[in-house]
């Protein structure tokens, strides 16, 4: 886990637990963001809670391999048997991930997923917009650097389809057909979204922070396309360096 984050009491009774009942050799947790006491830290747990829908979701269904280094573990030998952080220890970011793809390609079936309210790790938000945007920018510069293939593949699609949104939504000032094409992909898209994130929010008894979810949605294609585009050409800040 890390420093800054906070635990429920029976946060390790629970992965032990865990572990004893199905002997994983890697287990992702769920994370939340707390204290949402702005529309910057709102919209921040709403996409958080999007990424963490989906890694549950990928890891169960053996999609493909997420995870978040704020709540995971795995055994000893499975990390030796993958020889650790043995040529992924160059990349700044990102070993939560590269590690569990090492182990996952050793045996899929024992890189579970732990869902649990117990097992829940709570995390700060960053405070400010350019904080935001320097993880962001930090998490999208990992895109290209996954072995697992099919995360970027997804993340490729994802960011072309945020992109189309935007190209419409510029071409809308110019002609008010392009406007009805945006509205009606907006509301087909925030829709679905809203059809997956909702039993999240539930367990995450966030399911208040929903009403913010419409609002949000032009933030978050914007900041999507601006994030995406930047973290393969630019530097970021990070723990008070600058990263390439």
């Amino acid at each position: 886990t890390d420093a800054d984050c906070t635990f429920y009491p029976g946060w390790l009774h629970t992965i032990a637990s865990f572990y004893q009942q199905y002997k994983p050799s890697f287990i992702a947790a769920p994370v939340a963001f707390t204290n949402e006491n702005s529309f910057l830290k709102i919209f921040q747990s709403l996409d958080f809670l999007s990424l963490q829908g989906i890694t549950g979701a990928s890891v169960y269904k053996k999609f493909h391999s997420m995870c978040n280094g704020a709540n995971l573990a795995y055994e000893k030998k499975a990390f030796e048997k993958a020889d650790g952080f043995s040529g992924i220890d160059h990349i700044a970011s990102g070993d939560d991930m590269l590690l569990m793809h090492k182990i996952y390609k050793e045996d899929p079936s024992r890189v579970l997923y732990l869902k649990s309210g117990e097992a829940v790790v709570c995390t700060q938000p960053a405070e400010t917009t350019a904080e935001f945007f320097q993880q962001r920018i930090r998490w999208a510069s990992k895109a290209g650097m996954y072995e697992d293939k099919r995360i970027f593949f997804v993340l490729l699609l994802v960011y072309l389809f945020n992109f189309s949104l935007f190209v419409l939504l510029v071409y809308s000032f110019f002609n008010v057909d392009y406007f009805y094409w945006f509205t009606g992909i907006m509301l087909f898209k925030t829709f679905v979204e809203l059809v997956f994130l909702y039993p999240v929010a539930g367990f995450f008894n966030k399911k208040k922070l929903l009403w913010f979810f419409l609002p949000s949605q032009p933030f978050h294609i914007l900041y999507t396309v601006i994030a995406g585009f930047l973290g393969q050409i630019t530097t970021y800040e990070w723990k008070g360096r600058k990263v390439k």
